[in-house]
């Protein structure tokens, strides 16, 4: 990603806005006269075009991924009042046909809002886009050139990301067709676990990344375009969001994340909490929720996520006086702050599921326990039915908890940083973080940091606490917190249940929505 290639990439100088807000864009490319397209997914309409865009190359800055490319603005336009509020896809085209795409958010005007709102998980878009070669994972581009072996590229991961920059088209426009982030069948005997479609990656080519995040044909996408047919009426903020606006929620009696809801930072934490404790209700349906803590500089324009390096790497980290704004793990207990005080559970908790050789043959749905919750009304499950299995519903990532069995036989949470006592565990399945050592096929899933992993999880990075690390669960359950209430999904996974039409996972999700927004 360090060549325009004659495409004319592109960003604009926002990542989410409001009615009458002017948005600019920045771009580079082979002089052309181009042309800008606004267009809105969820209601599949084109808002606005602008030609005869005058294009140029302007190089690209070598720390492009941390600081940004500081193009020149070659275009303008005004957000429309009258613009649907949600996800913008913006392509810019030069007279070749050669285009690249990047978006804005676009808030909803504060005198109509709706009942609930969805916030979208741009943070985790952010974290996985390797547009000038690094991302907070690995360096990209040198895993993919052969460059480096797979551990020089993690080790290449950056933790510092510039919102001023294009994505690569793979991650943030790709294919309808994209395969899911699963073992869509079971791994035979003897057979090596595939995930993905092997044929659709061979065509194709993605990197390691280009399917964990971003909008269009991917989770966001998927459930708000069931939702509007459905008849639920939602608005749409981002992350980006809450670092510049105090009040994301007011006015709102639910919010919902749908997506890769990874990375948050402190203000939404903050503000999310808030909301709940003071009677919102909040739902997830997702896994791996609020993972990663971040923080955003620059006004906003730079994310800054140190991740697992975040006690070595990230200034703020050294001084107790500036601590609780550096960068981890939310569950690191020096932000005395984990994730599953808020959504009940944690990926520290679950892992994947029908994920290369995590959980290759998992059933890849829940088993029901708690077949009276009222989630589950109407929904014709009852104690030890699956449901999910034939999709797979459980996939990539999971949340989840310890689980012990009370008086009764039913599961019920058994510790775990930050989880709640009062959490109640519907359905669940097993789940793990690591692929097995002694697996006879190269790990494909990229190594975590065991040590801490067990050290936060479980008090100790001893080899019983590691292999311990490795036994989660993927879970689906329920709390009340303040004056609110909260539901968790626990799988990334969820949207894909809708779009196929399973009953049992559409009814769920009504029984929530139903609830929620009344």
């Amino acid at each position: 990603m360090r060549s325009t290639d004659g495409d004319p990439w592109f960003y604009p100088d926002r990542v989410t806005a409001g009615a009458g807000d002017v948005v600019a864009i920045h771009a580079s490319g082979e002089p052309a006269a181009c042309s800008l397209e606004v267009r809105h997914p969820a209601t599949d309409t084109s808002l606005l075009r602008i030609d005869d865009i005058t294009v140029d190359f302007h190089s690209i800055p070598d720390d492009a991924a941390e600081n940004g490319c500081d193009w020149p603005v070659v275009a303008s336009f005004r957000i429309d009042s009258g613009w649907p509020a949600g996800y913008l896809d913006l392509e810019l085209r030069s007279p070749s046909g050669a285009s690249t795409r990047h978006f804005v958010c676009l808030r909803s005007p504060r005198a109509s809002k709706s009942a609930g709102v969805v916030v979208l998980s741009t943070n985790t878009y952010q974290a996985y886009n390797y547009w000038g070669g690094s991302n907070s994972y690995a360096d990209v581009d040198g895993l993919q050139s052969g460059a480096v072996t797979a551990d020089e590229s993690r080790a290449g991961a950056i933790g510092r990301l510039s919102a001023r920059r294009p994505y690569p088209q793979g991650l943030i426009a790709p294919p309808a067709d994209v395969p899911r982030l699963v073992n869509l069948t079971d791994r035979g005997v003897g057979e090596r676990a595939i995930p993905g479609d092997l044929d659709w990656m061979i065509e194709h080519r993605p990197t390691a990344y280009d399917g964990s995040a971003c909008y269009l044909h991917k989770w966001e996408d998927v459930f708000l375009c069931w939702a509007a047919g459905a008849g639920y009426a939602l608005d749409v903020v981002c992350d980006h969001d809450f670092e510049i606006d105090d009040h994301v929620l007011d006015g709102y009696r639910a919010a919902f994340v749908v997506g890769h809801s990874e990375y948050w930072s402190g203000r939404q934490r903050e503000q999310v909490d808030r909301f709940v404790h003071q009677g919102g209700k909040f739902g997830v349906f997702s896994g791996n929720t609020r993972y990663w803590k971040v923080r955003w500089e620059d006004d906003a324009a730079t994310m800054v996520a140190h991740k697992w390096r975040g006690e070595t790497d990230d200034p703020l980290f050294a001084d107790a006086r500036t601590r609780a704004d550096a960068t981890h793990l939310w569950s690191h207990p020096a932000f005395e702050r984990p994730e599953a005080e808020l959504i009940g559970l944690s990926f520290l908790y679950g892992g994947y599921h029908r994920l290369a050789m995590c959980v290759a043959r998992g059933a890849g749905g829940y088993t029901v326990y708690r077949d009276q919750h009222w989630s589950l009304d109407g929904a014709d499950l009852f104690y030890g039915d699956t449901f999910g299995t034939d999709l797979p519903l459980l996939g990539y990532e999971n949340d989840g908890c310890p689980i012990a069995f009370d008086h009764e036989g039913l599961p019920a949470p058994d510790g775990g940083v930050g989880v709640p006592d009062n959490l109640e565990v519907i359905a669940f399945a097993p789940a793990t973080t690591f692929e097995p050592a002694h697996s006879p096929y190269p790990p494909l899933i990229p190594a975590e940091d065991a040590e801490t992993l067990a050290r936060i999880a479980h008090g100790a990075a001893d080899p019983a606490s590691i292999a311990r690390q490795q036994r989660g669960h993927a879970v689906m359950a329920s709390m009340t917190l303040g004056a609110g209430e909260v539901f968790n999904a626990g799988t990334t996974e969820w949207a894909h249940g809708l779009s196929a039409g399973d009953p049992f996972v559409e009814k769920i999700t009504r029984n929530v929505l139903d609830r929620f927004l009344a």
